[in-house]
């Protein structure tokens, strides 16, 4: 069976909210809303406050009447309410409510689609802008503008966009019942997960995925075929998600020296190291094989294709 689709949306790719990107052209339109609007704030670590499941926002009164020059404008939730955020220390609830303090990473099993997509919006927003206030071209200092969708040299006229660096991630099986499963380095014992890299320039997708493969483990894959896709924003990356097949009886040889560790597991061992939860929560069990987070694209493919019959 080579053929299998994503059971699910991956979380941080659904639609949660309004972008109203019109809005960031019209700026005098999004700072009319301002008085009203909700603000996230997201610290220096990229953590932000979580009460019961929902990311925390809250209100502009002790920043202005216009928005600060730093933040970005993240689109309007229900009731056409907008949403900006912001780099700040974060700041308890008002009503004293109890709030967890999390990063995307931790926080994404738990989070509503509303605040997956603000807080992921928001975090590879004011990533870029964190490494990108001086020109490209002549590094010369920018200011952001369109309500932070992008920055502009005041003396050229010219205009940078937030970099996203692709990268492909690829489940490599034997068209039947058995998995490629690999261990960065810098992993836990017993974490493994699927295979990744960045696209080079002049490069495909398809064209990645071989040479990664390749690079990462020594095997040779065909029938490569798309999944779907996620934002990863650490720092700034988007995920493209594939399935290919390779031959198992290929030795595998760690050519870049990111890889440390890999194997052939069965549908039965991944089910089974499913059912006792991500490598956070499983890493005090006894189960041999450790997989990633619910957050990300990798689990979701892994997921899909371990239900298959």
């Amino acid at each position: 069976m080579t053929e299998f689709q994503l059971r699910n949306i991956p979380l941080l790719s659904r639609v949660g909210a309004d972008r109203s990107d019109h809005l960031r052209t019209d700026i005098d339109a999004a700072i009319a809303g301002w008085s009203q609007a909700a603000v996230l704030r997201v610290d220096h670590r990229g953590q932000v406050l979580i009460v019961d499941g929902h990311v925390l926002l809250g209100g502009t009164a002790e920043l202005g009447d216009t928005p600060p020059e730093d933040a970005v404008f993240l689109g309007r939730i229900e009731g056409g309410r907008h949403v900006w955020a912001i780099r700040a220390p974060l700041q308890a609830p008002d009503d004293g409510a109890e709030a967890q303090v999390l990063d995307l990473r931790r926080a994404g099993v738990v989070f509503d689609d509303v605040s997956a997509y603000l807080v992921s919006s928001a975090t590879a927003l004011l990533n870029w802008h964190d490494s990108a206030r001086f020109s490209a071209v002549d590094g010369a200092p920018t200011k952001p503008v369109k309500g932070g969708w992008s920055r502009l040299n005041p003396v050229t006229g010219h205009e940078e966009f937030p970099r996203i660096d692709p990268a492909v991630i690829c489940l490599v099986h034997d068209g039947g019942d058995r998995v490629v499963l690999a261990r960065q380095r810098t992993w836990p014992e017993r974490m493994f997960s699927l295979l990744a890299g960045f696209v080079e320039a002049g490069e495909s997708f398809e064209t990645c995925v071989t040479r990664e493969i390749a690079e990462e483990v020594g095997l040779a894959v065909r029938d490569i075929r798309y999944l779907g896709s996620q934002p990863w924003p650490f720092p700034r990356s988007l995920m493209v998600g594939f399935h290919a097949v390779a031959d198992p009886d290929q030795p595998f040889s760690f050519n870049d020296g990111e890889i440390v560790e890999a194997a052939w597991f069965t549908r039965d061992e991944v089910r089974a190291a499913l059912a006792v939860g991500d490598w956070t929560s499983a890493a005090a069990s006894a189960s041999k094989l450790l997989l990633p987070g619910s957050i990300s694209i990798a689990r979701e493919i892994i997921e899909s294709w371990a239900e298959r019959d």
